[in-house]
């Protein structure tokens, strides 16, 4: 089927943020002129800084700091990531990082959208019974719906108000996770917006989409489950359980006798072919992850997931799901597709809980862009990483279960939808359409413009601005938009913050003025986006 005719694998990505205190991540730094600060001596000075200069944070009273995330420079500076909360109410868009050298001095900070936190009184006017009807009225087609309000400070635009964030939880066509998160003010009863709830998108193994491989396993006394060891990771068959009703205890775990699975044959009958892939697959983005970036699994804790397949009924897609804490996938169509479980799609799915633990960006406007973007391009990388002889790397989004590709990077509106350049009304199209001013700009930075064959895959990339953008290498390009995801990004980066947060990571990699740091700003540029 045609990506252009096709919106069953439009994906959502969770709104929920998980905070959890992680564990630290090192990253490269020129010369090292102090040792690292201890992961607990850097969260108790980036307290302290917040304290010290309340001014630049917008920091007051009734507020508190909830730690997200912390990463240490090998130089010694360190970046301590907060939520905020405003007596005791989570305040959506107050996100924080305090970024501290190696003697712990306040050297920069970056916030979302709220400075100051404050609203009048944390008392509301409009029950939460009107903001979960007009939450469930504002979901049609989500079966079974159950609404669960929750009283927020919303400040994503920069202006807090007391407000309430309904969740409508249900099932959609196929079985999968389905719902909505509404926002409406506790005050007025106004509507302030809704958007997706749920994310979307050594034995051997005969899988279907990257050949024979090698698998890790788990012995037991009568044979082998697929319970990888290293990883932490476990594979399980739903039953086609319907997506909805999911937890991390469901489903059968797979089991053999011999340590050899699955018989590599798409559409196949025999229900340990997809487990192969998604175990395999699940691996590889555990691996790209921490031998790439130095991080410990989707979370940084060293956690592995529960990975189920065959879940819901002809449900053509896949999706990770933070509350869960699982990755799940469908057996495609029955036609066309396939199982969606190849290794672009996998990255892609779990990419979503990596973002979720670090930037959170809200899956909304150019914010919801740039989290589709991001999944698309580790979900690449993961590709690019594994260096698999059937599925090589390229810059085709899901062109194994999805043939011929279901999104593209060189030129995105070839799909029919996708935006190429950035405008002021990009944050106006769905997510996985506005995600192409990112996958362009990713691409061109990447592999420059104009037209050459990689891997044996035809692209021609234009530019926005008629300029020629020489790439760098999507290895380097990965790294600084990693570092941009994790240290300088907030839930409400929009595509003139993400260009940014990059140069910020390119100058801390690379140093200002680089070749990469201009090559960066060159790409950026190419996409409009100034």
């Amino acid at each position: 089927m045609s990506p252009t005719s096709s919106s069953r694998r439009v994906r959502t990505a969770g709104a929920i943020a998980v905070a959890a205190a992680l564990a630290a991540v090192v990253v490269p730094g020129t010369t090292a002129s102090a040792a690292p600060a201890t992961r607990e001596a850097a969260i108790a000075q980036a307290r302290a800084n917040v304290s010290h200069a309340p001014g630049v944070f917008g920091y007051g009273a009734g507020q508190d700091l909830v730690l997200k995330d912390v990463v240490l420079d090998a130089d010694g500076a360190s970046h301590v990531r907060f939520d905020r909360t405003y007596h005791g109410l989570p305040v959506i868009g107050g996100d924080l990082v305090v970024h501290q050298d190696a003697r712990g001095r306040l050297k920069d900070s970056t916030r979302a959208a709220a400075h100051d936190a404050a609203v009048k009184s944390t008392v509301p006017k409009v029950p939460a019974r009107s903001g979960a009807a007009d939450a469930l009225a504002a979901a049609p087609g989500v079966k079974d719906a159950v609404s669960t309000p929750e009283l927020v400070v919303w400040a994503a635009d920069g202006t807090p108000r007391l407000a309430w964030r309904t969740t409508v939880e249900g099932t959609g066509e196929h079985g999968q996770p389905a719902g909505r998160i509404v926002v409406t003010d506790a005050t007025t009863g106004e509507q302030i917006e809704s958007y997706d709830a749920e994310h979307q998108a050594a034995g051997t193994g005969n899988s279907e989409y990257t050949g024979q491989v090698t698998i890790d396993t788990t012995p037991t006394g009568s044979g082998y489950t697929l319970t990888d060891p290293v990883r932490g990771h476990v594979t399980k068959d739903a039953g086609n359980l319907s997506a909805s009703s999911v937890k991390a205890s469901s489903g059968t775990p797979f089991t053999s006798t011999t340590n050899v699975w699955g018989d590599g044959r798409k559409f196949s009958t025999d229900r340990a072919t997809a487990a192969v892939d998604a175990h395999a697959n699940t691996a590889w983005t555990y691996d790209y992850y921490k031998n790439v970036h130095g991080r410990n699994g989707i979370k940084n804790d060293g956690k592995g997931a529960t990975v189920f397949v065959h879940v819901g009924t002809d449900w053509d897609n896949a999706q990770w799901s933070d509350s869960c804490f699982c990755m799940m996938t469908g057996d495609g169509n029955g036609s066309t597709d396939p199982e969606q479980v190849d290794l672009d799609t996998m990255g892609h799915e779990m990419t979503h809980g990596v973002t979720s633990a670090t930037a959170n960006l809200r899956y909304s406007g150019e914010s919801g862009g740039l989290n589709e973007s991001t999944s698309d391009i580790f979900g690449t990388m993961v590709e690019w990483y594994a260096n698999n002889k059937i599925d090589t790397g390229d810059y085709l989004f899901s062109d194994q279960s999805t043939p011929p590709w279901l999104r593209r990077f060189d030129k995105p509106s070839l799909d029919g939808h996708s935006a190429d350049c950035w405008s002021s009304s990009v944050g106006k199209l769905n997510v996985h359409y506005s995600s192409g001013v990112g996958n362009h700009w990713f691409y061109l930075a990447s592999e420059g413009s104009g037209s050459k064959t990689v891997n044996g895959v035809s692209y021609n990339s234009p530019t926005c601005d008629d300029s020629t953008v020489t790439g760098i290498g999507n290895q380097k390009v990965a790294k600084i938009w990693y570092r941009a995801l994790t240290v300088y990004m907030t839930s409400t980066t929009n595509y003139k913050g993400a260009r940014a947060a990059s140069l910020n990571a390119a100058r801390d990699l690379y140093g200002a003025g680089s070749t990469e740091y201009n090559a960066i700003a060159a790409a950026w540029s190419a996409v409009s986006v100034n």
